[in-house]
């Protein structure tokens, strides 16, 4: 499976870092760019899926190397810009921008954004997935990377514990489908079923709704099928 690869472009190298470090923390891979003329030679030398551009650039500017990009591929474009006029935005969008952001900005409002653009990308769009879909998983605002053994919800990374992880994984590989407690230990856990194994199985459930759920009590992602076992719904 090829990384999600996101290139950032910025003059200034703490903007760039600081995008950087957030975007890695959700497991996306980050093709570095100060200028357009490195820009354009990393999206000829990479598999690019999303670019954020910053307008006030040197040289090629954003605006420019948002249209360059765009007779090149179709990929998600967010453009950064110091300035917030009402101008700015026009211009950015009309050159094929797909969204916009004013700096200074919220870290995790930004990464919010590029996942909803990758999700209309990449998820709801089969011809893009490249069989990333094997290994990512999406549920409304709920990502999985099985590759790194991340989780974020609501743009936050969640830690789960291995077994944790397994389970979700398990469940939301398999959309629709009701899992036993049997079935869950067995699968997950490579045992004989015994008695105290469905307590074992109802723990760590308890403990993945903990961690991924606004409402554990009423969960909106693993459901309980009474008499049965749980699941992720389709």
């Amino acid at each position: 499976m090829d990384d999600i690869k996101i290139l950032v472009v910025d003059d200034d190298k703490e903007i760039v870092e600081l995008i950087k470090i957030h975007l890695s923390s959700e497991g996306y891979k980050i093709i570095k760019a100060y200028n357009g003329y490195d820009a354009l030679r990393a999206i000829d030398n990479n598999k690019i899926h999303l670019a954020i551009l910053d307008i006030m650039m040197p040289g090629i500017d954003g605006l420019e190397l948002c249209r360059q990009i765009r007779k090149k591929m179709n990929i998600p474009i967010l453009m950064l810009s110091a300035r917030s006029e009402d101008i700015d935005k026009i211009i950015g969008l009309s050159t094929g921008a797909d969204d916009y952001i004013s700096k200074p900005f919220n870290p995790l409002e930004l990464v919010a954004r590029v996942k909803s653009q990758l999700r209309r990308y990449i998820y709801l769009n089969p011809q893009n997935a490249d069989n990333m879909s094997k290994n990512i998983i999406n549920i409304d605002e709920l990502f999985i990377n099985y590759e790194n053994h991340t989780v974020s919800i609501y743009g936050e990374g969640k830690n789960l514990t291995p077994t944790e992880f397994e389970i979700l994984f398990l469940l939301a590989s398999n959309r629709g489908r009701v899992f036993s407690t049997e079935e869950l230990f067995k699968q997950i856990w490579k045992e004989r079923y015994f008695a105290g194994s469905n307590n074992t199985v109802m723990v760590h459930i308890r403990k993945i709704r903990e961690k991924i759920e606004q409402n554990p009590r009423q969960p909106k992602f693993i459901k309980t099928v009474w008499g049965v076992g749980y699941k992720i719904e389709k």
